[in-house]
C-alpha cells in the first residue's frame, strides 16, 4: 500500500528529531564536567589538626582510619555519624591506636579549630578533627572526591551544608580502602571494619 506524502513528511520530521536528540545526548556526555571518583585521588592536602600540627596526606599512614568530612553546626548527618562511629569501636573493642577516626570540617568559615576540638570532644576526645582556609578546606576535599555545597541562609543568616555523607576507610598505609555509607546495615559495616584492621 502506498505511503501518503503527508505520512511520509512525519516520519522524516521523527528521523530527524530522533538523530537531533542522539547528537545532543552525545554532546552532552562529552562536554559535561568529570565526575570525580568517591575516594582518595592522591592530590596532596594540608590542615590543622585539633591534636596539634599540620595533617597531611602523609599523616593517613601509621593506623587505619575512618574518615569523614562534615561540619559542627549540621543538624542530623554528622552528629549520628560520629556516635555511631563511637559506638562501632566499642562494641568492636578497637582502641584509638587501633582504629582512628578524622573529622574533616566542610564549614571553615565558622568552624575554628577550637569550636572543632569542643565538638569532637562530646563523642570521643582521640578523634582527630582536621579545618583549614576555605582554599585548604577545597584542596582536601578534591583529595577525595568529596562534594559541599552551602545552602540558601535563613532570616537569620544561619546556613546548613550539604555534603558527601560516607565514611572513607583508609588503610595503615594510607590508601583508600572504601567507603560506609549513611545509614549502612551494621552487619555490612562491621565486615568492612574488620578487614580494615585486619581483624
Amino acid at each position: 500500500m502506498a505511503t501518503s506524502p503527508a505520512l511520509s513528511r512525519v516520519r522524516a520530521i521523527l528521523w530527524v528529531l530522533v538523530v537531533v536528540a542522539a547528537i545532543a545526548a552525545t554532546a552532552l556526555f562529552l562536554l559535561r564536567p568529570p565526575v570525580l571518583p568517591s575516594g582518595v585521588t592522591g592530590k596532596p592536602f594540608a590542615l590543622e589538626s585539633t591534636q596539634g600540627g599540620t595533617f597531611t596526606e602523609a599523616d593517613l599512614k601509621g593506623a587505619p582510619s575512618l574518615m569523614f568530612f562534615g561540619y559542627t553546626s549540621c543538624p542530623d548527618v554528622c552528629p549520628t555519624t560520629m556516635a555511631e562511629i563511637v559506638e562501632w569501636k566499642d562494641e568492636l573493642g578497637l582502641k584509638p591506636e587501633q582504629l582512628r577516626t578524622i573529622f574533616v570540617s566542610v564549614d571553615p568559615e565558622r568552624d575554628t579549630k577550637q569550636a572543632l576540638t569542643d565538638y569532637l570532644g562530646a563523642f570521643d576526645p582521640s578523634i582527630i578533627g582536621l579545618v583549614g582556609t576555605p582554599e585548604q578546606t577545597e584542596v582536601a576535599k578534591a583529595s577525595f572526591g568529596v562534594v559541599s555545597e552551602k545552602a540558601k541562609p535563613d532570616a537569620n543568616g544561619n546556613y546548613e551544608v550539604n555534603h558527601t555523607a560516607s565514611v572513607f576507610l583508609i588503610g595503615k598505609d594510607g590508601s583508600f580502602q572504601g567507603t560506609l555509607a549513611f545509614g549502612e546495615d551494621k552487619t555490612s559495616v562491621f565486615a568492612k571494619i574488620k578487614r580494615l584492621v585486619g581483624a
